[in-house]
């Protein structure tokens, strides 16, 4: 008894040091970055933090998101402004290729509305628009895909069937072709580690993102990554590279997942990939953290529900971060059983999740289904995430050795019983 007391006060005792404490300085000199806005905001965070440190520190953040301006107002009292930049103001090229693809959105709205009033022959019309002003390939696949729908032509299907893109569309081709899917690359290093490179840094992240940004040549650099530990930034340098054109999808981390099913195995990978490509120590412009993008809040409530006290930085070591996603994962599946509605709560919420399925326009029987609903979403985000997420389950399944097909997937989301416990 004495000693499971003795065991019990050292593991609390170690878990109070957790928490990292964070010099002005050694802030200071961290390169400007996303991931230094994240350490301002912990440094802002802390009790020990003058407020003049607190002036000086927020004049080297990159951009304000709302917990910065937060915790700055609470430490200071004050509304945190950055350093005016004078910029002189061009019209570039990119403008233009802004203007050409909002238009291109709302043909392709407007296709969808007309499909819906069973007007086929206008909606392929305002669909065909919208493709000729895409120009990313993601955009283009789906705008034939939907010209497939709204005039039965298998033209678009061949079309579809020759781009090199994996994406819910080209799978959906290959099935009504009852052909093979789009060719991914799944690479196993022999390389385990990169020497002088933390994985679970974010700075060191941010440095390989300079060097991006500075016009290094991305093949070369990728060289530099080419470990194990390290292939998150390996493929990802590698499909930046080629511009997507080849589409990797790693398999790191095998030995965290061997309790798991197959089906949960495909899952976390489809979602890592999706939130950060494998990168370990990402952090997201409203800090998301680590490999699978946990907000601070969710790192804690989790903790918390396991009885651990750790510091966020925990969660950029990868196997954290899997054994947390689990963790969510276990929660999110008691209420929903479809890859893609699992993935809207992973990204929007459940009870965002809850609302939509549960409204009945949304994901019942009817014609276009379920890819009206599917495009019809208000919230973007969710609605392309989940998108992107189903295809990364699908390949990822035939990768673990489940035969999977996306059409056997899309069929079921009017059948309540088969996917979620909140629709009747």
């Amino acid at each position: 008894m004495i000693l499971r007391t003795f065991l019990l006060f050292f593991l609390l005792f170690n878990a109070s040091l957790e928490a990292k404490h964070f010099s002005y300085w050694k802030v200071h000199q961290m390169p400007k970055s996303i991931e230094k806005d994240y350490y301002i905001w912990r440094l802002l965070l802390q009790k020990s933090t003058s407020v003049a440190e607190a002036k000086e520190i927020i004049l080297e953040a990159t951009r304000l998101n709302k917990k910065l301006r937060t915790a700055y107002k609470t430490k200071t009292g004050k509304n945190a402004k950055l350093k005016p930049v004078h910029k002189v103001r061009k019209v570039t090229a990119g403008a233009n290729q802004w203007r050409v693809r909002s238009q291109a959105d709302k043909h392709f709205k407007h296709g969808l509305a007309l499909l819906k009033q069973e007007k086929e022959k206008q909606a392929a019309h305002y669909f065909d628009l919208s493709r000729k002003g895409y120009t990313k390939r993601y955009d283009i696949d789906k705008t034939l895909f939907w010209l497939y729908l709204a005039t039965k032509d298998r033209a678009y299907i061949h079309l579809l069937r020759k781009s090199y893109a994996i994406n819910i569309y080209t799978l959906m081709a290959a099935d009504t072709m009852q052909g093979y899917y789009p060719k991914s690359i799944t690479q196993n290093l022999w390389q385990e580690k990169t020497p002088n490179f933390d994985i679970k840094n974010p700075i060191e992240w941010a440095k390989v993102k300079h060097k991006i940004k500075a016009g290094y040549n991305l093949d070369n650099l990728a060289q530099e990554y080419k470990s194990q530990e390290c292939i998150g930034i390996y493929t990802y340098l590698k499909a930046k590279a080629c511009h997507y054109k080849e589409s990797y999808f790693p398999m790191p981390y095998r030995d965290a997942m061997k309790h798991m099913s197959k089906e949960r195995q495909a899952l976390i990978y489809a979602i890592a990939r999706q939130e950060s490509r494998f990168v370990p120590a990402s952090v997201s412009r409203s800090f998301a953290l680590g490999m699978m993008q946990f907000m601070p809040f969710l790192i804690k409530h989790i903790a918390k529900e396991k009885g651990e006290k750790i510091d966020y930085d925990a969660i950029f070591d990868p196997y954290k971060a899997i054994e947390y996603a689990d963790h969510h994962l276990d929660y999110l599946t008691k209420y929903l059983h479809h890859p893609l509605f699992i993935a809207y709560a992973y990204n929007g919420g459940i009870g965002f999740t809850r609302r939509h399925i549960q409204n009945k326009k949304h994901f019942r029987r009817g014609p276009y289904e379920p890819y009206m609903s599917m495009e019809s979403m208000k919230n973007v985000e969710a609605r392309e995430y989940g998108k992107k997420v189903l295809a990364n389950y699908v390949i990822y399944l035939n990768k673990l050795g489940v035969k999977t097909r996306i059409f056997p997937l899309l069929r079921v989301l009017a059948t309540p019983k088969k996917t979620d416990t909140f629709r009747k």
